[in-house]
């Protein structure tokens, strides 16, 4: 019997599109992988260059993080960086403002669950800032 094994450097999901550079800052991309029409959740691929990271916002009905590649940062408003990387889940609560991304060091690759409601699924707010965005401890 002739098996092959996927190499774990291959992505689990095609890299998708572009993410919007007015939520992002620095190149990350989004593969949709459920939309809001076929089910009462948005679920997405998202991959994050090294040091590239979206902006803070909030989800009405929160939202899950699977990190399946790479090392990256996830932060509260008000609280520590974390960080975060294959393998984690980070459960977020509806309406706290956080923002995520890779590491300075390393591409970040995650699936976001998230819950869409009758006040959608995020609110965009300001981008972390260059100072945020460096202050994580180890």
């Amino acid at each position: 019997m002739n098996t092959t094994h996927k190499n774990e450097q291959d992505p689990l999901f095609p890299q998708g599109d572009k993410a919007n550079s007015d939520y992002f800052t620095g190149n990350a991309w989004l593969k949709l992988l459920v939309n809001e029409n076929e089910f009462n959740s948005v679920i997405g691929n998202v991959t994050f260059e090294a040091g590239a990271r979206n902006n803070w916002h909030t989800h009405p009905g929160g939202q899950i993080l699977i990190v399946t590649d790479g090392i990256g940062y996830y932060q509260e408003k008000g609280k520590p960086i974390q960080l975060i990387q294959r393998g984690d889940v980070i459960k977020i609560p509806a309406d706290i403002k956080h923002w995520h991304g890779a590491s300075v060091e390393s591409a970040l690759t995650h699936i976001a669950i998230t819950a869409a409601t009758p006040k959608g699924a995020v609110d965009w707010l300001e981008r972390v800032t260059d100072e945020e965005f460096n202050s994580y401890n180890q």
